[in-house]
């Protein structure tokens, strides 16, 4: 009963919020040099949180909603997010917007464990085929501009035995997250599918932790993973692929 009184008032505040924009707290980040220090908020689970807990006093959300709810109350500086998923919430929220310069662009990259050369090849090799055929612009412009794209499978490549084990987490879109059905969806997801038919074998989704992906590529839980990948990571722990997206954060104040 507290737990349906709790949301309930929720809901309500944010329409009284909503209704008075002069009630709003006055906004204190307005560039990027104001966003180190401040309180920030972002989904728990993806890589934006990661980049909030560098840059500041980082709280993590569930949802959307409540996170917003947050930012318009004073209780968060600011938010960070996917710039495509960020766009579709301001859209939609009053007294918010989004600063005009991104915080931060990265390229999205296969990790794939330091011996497994042979299946670094095959990936790489896959990956030029999905650009160059127009597969992973398709992807990227499905989930972070909304555009329709289908996606037909190969039917000419010869199918091996065994398979591809994917880590992922399912708490990261548009990267990775579960739908209606309860079905794991998502870029991640749709690229390590596409680049596994090209190889000739079948996917496996394992979902771990955000924090574990790494390690269950390096201790051999895994295949591989995807994502965002720190340099450090890179360069001493696993084998990076070719990018097969581009990704970009960025920071949502109040008005």
């Amino acid at each position: 009963m507290k737990k349906i009184l709790s949301v309930i008032l929720l809901g309500l505040l944010t329409v009284f919020l909503a209704g008075c924009g002069e009630s709003l707290p006055p906004n204190v980040v307005n560039t990027l040099d104001d966003v180190r220090g401040r309180n920030i908020g972002a989904i728990s689970g993806t890589p934006s949180e990661r980049v909030a807990d560098e840059l500041g006093v980082a709280w993590a959300y569930e949802g959307t909603d409540e996170l917003m709810f947050h930012l318009r109350n004073g209780t968060l500086d600011c938010v960070i997010m996917e710039s495509t998923v960020a766009a579709e919430l301001v859209a939609e929220t009053a007294g918010v917007r989004i600063l005009s310069e991104p915080l931060l662009v990265y390229e999205l990259r296969f990790a794939i464990a330091l011996e497994n050369r042979e299946l670094l090849r095959a990936v790489n090799g896959a990956l030029d085929t999905l650009r160059q055929d127009g597969t992973l612009r398709g992807f990227s412009d499905m989930y972070f501009a909304g555009r329709p794209f289908t996606y037909v499978p190969p039917e000419d490549v010869p199918a091996r035995p065994g398979y591809l084990s994917l880590a992922v987490s399912g708490n990261s879109p548009p990267f990775s997250f579960r739908d209606v059905y309860g079905e794991l969806r998502g870029l991640d997801i749709e690229v390590a599918r596409a680049v596994s038919d090209l190889i000739g074998v079948e996917l496996r989704i394992i979902e771990y932790d955000s924090w574990e992906l790494i390690r269950a590529v390096r201790y051999g839980r895994a295949d591989f993973a995807l994502g965002w990948l720190p340099d450090e990571v890179e360069e001493e722990l696993i084998n990076i692929s070719e990018p097969y997206a581009v990704a970009e954060h960025v920071v949502i104040v109040r008005r």
